[in-house]
């Protein structure tokens, strides 16, 4: 089986598309094809189900001719069905004379199903999407693949020592916890815990040299919702500044410190969250 999926949006709104995917072509036996804008191939290149990454300019307003190219690609192969995320007149056109049997989005005259996302993690909410097609989605239980190449890189890249590694990873964006807190807290914790090594992950890393950091980590401090997402789909003990209730799953693992204004988060509230 064949599954078109048409991704737009931010890296993070594709991040939040993965369990779906995953599951369905696991459950589906199913090859992907997606298709995204160009900046975001190597993020669906971490999924080894994906057969193909069509880059499509979602992001910059495509006009006839780029919607009548992908309609070209999408005929060529047997597609049973399509997973809609894009929304709009033209995408609906290029759906409505597509010979895909089943497309499902959230709206459109295109559409044989119309998803209703409700409010909630929206990686499981996404189940939406996979009900008409029968796949059953548990976006708690995924996890990246990552392969050991990427793995073996990033542990190069770490401080040397046997110590737990603490991934420190900020948004670098207005309003962010302050640099010099991010700065101090390592040595804060070493007080308590002699041999923790620390790690500061830049913010202008590739995704998936992010998420190979990520996962060599022990435990992670972030306040970058990528990243955030990222440890929850690498299973790890994650501290989260300022993410909202449904940005992550309920787990023990993963603690939450949401405030409109993260400068007022003390060291001791964040160490207090990661256990010291």
């Amino acid at each position: 089986m064949r599954v078109l999926a048409l991704s737009p949006g931010s890296l993070q709104e594709q991040l939040e598309r993965l369990p779906a995917l995953a599951a369905t072509a696991e459950q589906l036996q199913a090859s992907l094809q997606v298709a995204c804008d160009p900046s975001h191939l190597g993020l669906w290149k971490l999924l080894p189900a994906v057969e193909k990454v069509i880059p499509f300019p979602f992001n910059a307003a495509p006009n006839l001719a780029d919607w009548a190219n992908l309609l070209g690609l999408v005929r060529e192969p047997d597609f049973q069905a399509c997973l809609n995320f894009a929304t709009g007149r033209q995408v609906n056109l290029m759906l409505s004379m597509s010979h895909i049997p089943t497309r499902i989005a959230t709206e459109g005259f295109s559409s044989t199903t119309q998803a209703k996302i409700n409010a909630g993690w929206l990686p499981q909410e996404l189940q939406a999407f996979l009900t008409p097609i029968g796949v059953k989605l548990q976006a708690d239980d995924f996890r990246l693949s990552l392969s050991a190449k990427a793995m073996d890189t990033a542990r190069q890249r770490q401080p040397s020592g046997d110590g737990p590694l603490l991934l420190l990873a900020p948004s670098a964006i207005t309003g962010d916890w302050p640099q010099e807190r991010w700065t101090a807290l390592p040595d804060s914790i070493r007080s308590k815990l002699p041999q923790l090594r620390s790690q500061l992950l830049a913010p202008e890393m590739s995704v998936s040299d992010k998420a190979a950091a990520v996962a060599c980590a022990d435990v992670v401090l972030s306040s970058c919702p990528i990243t955030q997402l990222l440890a929850t789909y690498c299973g790890l003990p994650l501290v989260a500044l300022g993410a909202r209730a449904d940005q992550l799953p309920q787990r023990e693992v993963i603690r939450r410190l949401e405030s409109p204004d993260l400068s007022s988060l003390s060291d001791a509230d964040v160490m207090q969250a990661l256990g010291f």
